[in-house]
């Protein structure tokens, strides 16, 4: 393995320690800017355990993290996200996740998601496939929609924005075989990869919770897109679609019913 990624799954694997100790004790939960957007002090103390480490370990580096914020100018630079699902994390349901991503001049090129309950550690190089604890990931053969397990987020403005994924969700709850909200975008993504689902799509979200699942579907053969089809994921407004490449179509005419029509 890569030793920058052996160290960026070793330093994940750590903290997660930290997370499963601190699982149904989470006693500081405030709000940040959305009323039902959390933190809580395992997030703080998860992300200075990752920052601690990358600082000692690459102190050139720069540093892009959920709770900090940015440091240092470098073109690398780790995208840090050290508790992805703090709102099960903070109700006591074991979905979260630990994300953690590499990236030069902006493009993510190692990945590790790592969920502590579960002790499940995804892992990506950009050209050396997705791995879970050793074992080569690949996306699923689903060709169908109709066949298709998906996956989807809400944002956090849902009360107030009237882009609040309500309508993509109604759609394709009608037309693939389910549709889950786990409340963990990284794991999603890892899901995706493993072939656990289909399918994924989420608008509004940021670097640190996308990049290291974005790296994970690519190396297992999936494909990747903004909402709309566009390749430029990180532009604003961000929207995301992953998917196993086979029903990739197929979700971007049901996400873009204008386009159908059009056809």
């Amino acid at each position: 393995m890569n030793p920058r990624l052996q160290f960026a799954v070793d330093l994940a694997r750590q903290v997660g320690a930290l997370l499963r100790e601190g699982y149904g004790r989470a006693s500081q939960v405030r709000h940040k800017e959305a009323s039902i957007d959390l933190v809580t002090e395992y997030d703080l103390r998860s992300e200075q355990l990752l920052v601690d480490g990358i600082r000692d370990a690459f102190p050139e580096d720069a540093i892009l993290a959920e709770e900090g914020g940015s440091e240092g100018q470098s073109e690398s630079c780790w995208w840090i996200d050290p508790l992805d699902g703090t709102t099960n994390f903070a109700h006591g349901l074991p979905i979260f996740a630990i994300c953690l991503t590499y990236a030069r001049a902006g493009c993510p090129t190692l990945g590790v998601v790592h969920d502590p309950m579960r002790q499940e550690t995804f892992y990506a190089e950009d050209g050396g496939g997705a791995w879970l604890d050793g074992q080569r990931l690949h996306v699923s053969q689903t060709h169908s929609l109709d066949e298709s397990l998906l996956v989807t987020g809400f944002p956090y403005d849902i009360r107030t924005n009237p882009e609040n994924n309500l309508d993509h969700f109604a759609a394709l709850a009608l037309r693939s075989r389910g549709v889950r909200r786990l409340g963990a975008a990284a794991l999603d993504l890892a899901y995706v990869a493993a072939g656990r689902f289909d399918g994924y799509w989420e608008l509004r979200l940021w670097p640190w919770d996308w990049g290291a699942g974005i790296l994970l579907v690519r190396e297992a053969g999936g494909r990747v897109s903004r909402m709309d089809g566009g390749e430029d994921i990180f532009a604003e407004p961000t929207s995301l679609l992953a998917t196993n490449g086979h029903i990739h179509a197929a979700m971007l005419e049901a996400l873009n019913p204008s386009r159908r029509h059009a056809g």
